[in-house]
Parts: structure tokens; sequence; C-alpha cells
């Protein structure tokens, strides 16, 4: 009997680590292809050999060709993931902090609100912004884009971070005014430096969103020279302009995709606790 006990944990393991490993190849398993059809030649398309063979950058040189503008796309999704970070963090940070710290009338119907906007589905947004924004001349502009990403960014910043707030003893800014600091001073010399891991981690979480936003982008957009890169990418067109560069998007996805990724790995532990702090005191 004890043996049989003994056994049973070690058999649930064994199938909690083979789910975990089909999971985790089923999720990799289409970025793996992603880059090994980007490593092809333009016409080996049809080949379904798991390595590149023979191995090639022609589709690399594709997207960086004089006549796509990749690095202006770029360069205009630096612009739009930064902005959008940014705004987010500066509005997100004293929204949260009014909700966590001061009471007020209604207080909990605001942060209702604010949760429920998260909700809307982005496309329902659509139109009516893009009649506001073509009565006031907004098409075409960085701002078309960055005003409709804070719609999803602010509510999951907001959230995060009173969290954060709601965790710190307000006896930390009663200390701090009592050594001679007003409200405004304590809460930027005392307790924002305490928030930075969940700030830290708002910010990585908003610039992904807002780096891979597409339908906005589209509807908001039609120069070319104020495109973001995940635009591009779908507006890519082969030598006749009208067959689809399936390896040059691939290697345009590798290229959009590797730095998230990487930023991901390497502040995985901080996007965590960040996601985590405060649900055990």
């Amino acid at each position: 009997m004890t043996t049989m006990q003994t056994k049973a944990p070690g058999g649930r393991r064994w199938l909690l680590n083979i789910g975990i490993a089909i999971i985790v190849i089923y999720c990799l398993v289409p970025f793996y292809w992603m880059i090994v059809s980007a490593f092809r030649r333009p016409n080996d398309v049809g080949d379904n050999s798991p390595f590149p063979s023979p191995f090639s950058l022609g589709n690399f040189e594709a997207v960086f060709g004089p006549s796509v503008g990749f690095w202006r796309a770029l360069l205009n999704s630096v612009v739009v993931a930064a902005s959008t970070t940014l705004l987010t963090l500066i509005v997100g940070t004293f929204a949260a902090y009014t909700i966590a710290r001061l009471d007020f009338r209604f207080k909990n119907i605001v942060a209702g609100v604010i949760i429920a906007t998260s909700m809307f589905p982005g496309v329902a947004l659509l139109v009516p912004l893009l009649k506001l924004f073509t009565d006031i001349e907004w098409i075409n502009t960085y701002q078309s884009m960055i005003l409709p990403d804070l719609s999803f960014a602010l509510p999951l910043a907001v959230w995060t971070l009173a969290t954060f707030f709601r965790q710190m003893p307000k006896e930390l800014e009663e200390a701090a005014m009592v050594d001679g600091l007003t409200r405004g001073q304590a809460f930027r010399k005392v307790i924002l430096p305490l928030a930075a891991p969940g700030m830290f981690t708002t910010a990585i979480i908003t610039f992904i969103a807002a780096w891979n936003e597409f339908i906005i982008a589209l509807t908001m957009v039609n120069e070319k020279e104020i495109q973001v890169a995940t635009v591009t990418i779908a507006q890519f067109t082969g030598s006749s302009n009208f067959d689809s560069p399936f390896g040059t998007k691939m290697a345009a996805g590798v290229i959009v995709t590797v730095p998230l990724v990487v930023v991901v790995l390497i502040f995985q532990r901080r996007i965590i606790a960040g996601l985590t702090a405060g649900g055990v005191k």
C-alpha cells in the first residue's frame, strides 16, 4: 500500500510534464516554421523539410529592399508603441493611485467602468473613431493610432498598478508626510520607487500589445509613410504585385517578433512577479 502511494505522485508528475511538453511544442512549432521559412530561398516555398536547405538570406534582403520601406514602418511602430506605453504609464499611474488610496463617491463604480471598457472589442470602436478622426482631420496621423491603443492599455495599467498601491502600507506615506513631505512628494519619492516592478511589467505588456496592434492601424492610416510594421507586412506584394510573397512575410515576421521574445525571456521573472503581486500577502 505504501509503495503504491509513493508511486502515484511520480506517475502524475510524469503526466504533468508530458502535458506541459505538448503545450510548449504546440506553441513553438508555428514560430519555428516561420523561422525555417524565412531562411529558405524564395523558390523553395513549397519545401516541407524541417530545415532550410540551402540556407538563404534572400527573403531578408527582399524585406529591406528600397521599394518596401520596411525601415520606416519599423520606426513608425516604435513611435506608436513607445508613445502608447508612456501615456499609459503616466495616466494609469495617477488613476491607479487615486483608486487605491483616495476615498470618494462612486469609487467602485468608476473602477468597474474602467475594467468594463477593456471588454469592448476593438472592431466595435472603428466606425465611430473613423468618423471622429475624419471630422477633425486626424486620419494618417500618429495620434489616430496612439489614442485608440490607450483604450485597451489603460484598463490593464490601472488594474495592475492599483494592486501594487493597495498592498503598500499607508504608513509609508504618513511617515514621509510627518518628515515634512507633501502628499505629492511622498508619492513621487516613496511610492513610485516601490511600485517600479508593477510599472515595469505594465510597460512591457503595453508595448507588446501596441506593437502587435493591426486593425486600428490598418483602418486609420492609408499613407505608406505612416504605416506601422504589421500593416506593411500584410500589404507585401511579390514581383508581379498580385502574388503573396510567403517567404518575405515570414522573414518580416521574424524581424518584428524576435526582439519581443528576447525581451520577454530576459524579464520573464519581473513580468510574472508584477502580474502576481498582491495575490498572496
